[in-house]
């Protein structure tokens, strides 16, 4: 399993990278984290003749997390898209992919699917677990069990039970770090360097990977080592992530 950063930026693009999307390549399928900027490079790592299916995972609707999605017209996929979500997808969807902000739907060069969390989890041909994280709208966390390993994500959250319980026992934990070390807001929720490595301390996985830095906060590459050095002094087997950095699992 290869798993590829295509962007690790939150809020907005800089020199450090694009906005948050991660690719998962399994035996079988093609698993997609997110759809911001960093989703326009997807076709870098999936070859056009691939017959895997492919499944985008979409967090929650800030645009960080589905601007890219106005690219999908770029693309040819040869088994479709099918796209998951928290509820309301399907009207989020219907609305961003459609005149007048981008080419609907119906009018892509492949079939679409839009399936709504939890209600739709049954039709997955893997086991998924998601659970709401605590952000300031609902946000869902996934844990994937696929080719014998578990891949936890937590994306925009505050540290919480629910994090902890997705993150229980995983392989790799991949795990958001908006906030500066020491920072919190209860009305803006997000983890910073301590809190993501509480939470893989609590939850016993075996690495984690820092995504999404808050690129204000976060304005070079030296601010995400830094970052990452006091995550380890919490959880030593930690990385910060950087566009097109690629993890074996």
């Amino acid at each position: 399993m290869r798993i590829t950063f295509l962007g690790t930026n939150g809020w907005y693009d800089t020199d450090t990278g694009n906005t948050v999307c991660i690719l998962i390549r399994t035996e079988r399928f093609d698993l997609v984290l997110d759809a911001g900027t960093g989703f326009a490079k997807l076709d870098r790592s999936i070859p056009a003749e691939t017959e895997r299916e492919l499944y985008l995972f979409l967090s929650h609707f800030h645009l960080d997390h589905i601007m890219g999605l106005h690219t999908l017209a770029k693309f040819k996929f040869p088994r479709g898209l099918s796209i998951w979500g928290p509820e309301g997808t399907r009207t989020a969807m219907g609305t961003l992919i459609n005149t007048p902000f981008s080419m609907p739907l119906a009018d892509l060069p492949f079939d679409v699917e839009l399936h709504e969390i939890p209600a739709d989890l049954k039709l997955l041909p893997f086991p998924v677990e998601a659970r709401s994280m605590q952000h300031a709208s609902l946000t869902l966390g996934y844990r994937f069990t696929i080719d014998g390993k578990v891949i936890a994500y937590c994306p925009d959250t505050g540290y919480c039970e629910n994090a902890v319980a997705i993150a229980r026992d995983a392989d790799l934990l991949i795990a958001e770090c908006a906030f500066k070390s020491g920072e919190h807001a209860d009305n803006w929720p997000h983890l910073n360097p301590e809190t993501a490595a509480r939470i893989a301390r609590e939850g016993d996985v075996k690495r984690m990977v820092l995504i999404h830095f808050d690129a204000e906060r976060y304005p070079t590459l030296q601010d995400r080592k830094e970052a990452e050095t006091v995550a380890k002094k919490t959880f030593e087997y930690t990385v910060a992530a950087l566009d097109g950095m690629e993890v074996d699992v």
